[in-house]
């Protein structure tokens, strides 16, 4: 994987200090889906959050309500069946009878609600909270302000890991496993304006990334791999990161050589 010269990426992770809000409510109750099937419903298909998506109405006057019940407390989410198409893996699902079809339902026990939740957003608005905004001023991304009685966490507990991840990276490995490709373009943008983050969490969130994406998919292991080089003073006197290293079986320590060395190279290159 980590055959030619690493380069790190140019956004600046964890290198701000911004609040962020929490949303105050799930997205199966937002999103207000109704349960007439015979009703004419109109969707824009998921774009990029960069500005220059392309936007796609789609008529279905007879779209099916799938019902999906998610996580091991069994959230019950709801969604059209034309909108869960967008999605190679639901449109392998409904196509491949792998679903209770007497009652329109789908079964994802190991998902967790909340990221979930922020999936289904993205398919029904091409985007997850909390959003992405274009500040025209210094012509960067940012998230956007929350509501003044609202917070957004950065971080989630993951019952597969028992301890918290960083909720843009699990995002981006739902997005893998989805399918969706701009989905992962959104959360990776969204990994770089998070701060405040601790080191325990963030090697957490690299072992989960590297566990979750196959190696031909390298923007979110390079994306952690640059982190930890830029922010080396503090990972090098982090009693998790030498557990880490001890406990090893992972790719992401290796790879983490192979960028420390690229990076002394250039430095002693420009030297």
């Amino acid at each position: 994987m980590f055959s030619r010269r690493f380069e790190p990426p140019q956004n600046k992770s964890f290198s701000k200090s911004q609040k962020l809000g929490r949303s105050t409510s799930s997205f199966s109750k937002e999103a207000g889906i109704s349960k007439r099937r015979h009703e004419t419903t109109r969707h824009r298909r998921p774009g990029t959050a960069t500005g220059s998506e392309s936007q796609l109405t789609v008529e279905n006057p007879i779209s099916a309500i799938i019902t999906l019940v998610i996580g091991q407390e069994q959230r019950i989410f709801a969604a059209h069946e034309h909108v869960l198409n967008l999605s190679p893996f639901f449109q392998a699902v409904l196509q491949n009878q792998m679903m209770d079809f007497q009652n329109k339902k789908i079964s994802l026990p190991d998902e967790e609600p909340e990221i979930f939740s922020s999936v289904l957003e993205y398919l029904y608005k091409g985007d997850y909270y909390p959003r992405l905004v274009h500040n025209k001023k210094r012509n960067s991304w940012e998230m956007e302000q929350p509501a003044e009685d609202g917070r957004a966490e950065s971080t989630i507990y993951h019952r597969g890991v028992d301890g918290e991840l960083l909720k843009d990276t699990v995002i981006y490995c739902a997005a893998e496993k989805y399918g969706l490709e701009e989905l992962k373009r959104v959360a990776l943008r969204k990994q770089g304006l998070q701060s405040g983050i601790q080191a325990s969490t963030i090697l957490s969130s690299a072992r989960y990334a590297y566990a979750n994406t196959p190696e031909t998919d390298s923007k979110l292991r390079a994306h952690y791999l640059a982190l930890i080089i830029r922010s080396r003073s503090t990972f090098k006197r982090s009693g998790t990161m030498q557990m880490e290293m001890l406990n090893g079986g992972s790719q992401l320590f290796f790879d983490l050589f192979v960028a420390l060395c690229n990076h002394v190279d250039d430095i002693s290159s420009a030297a």
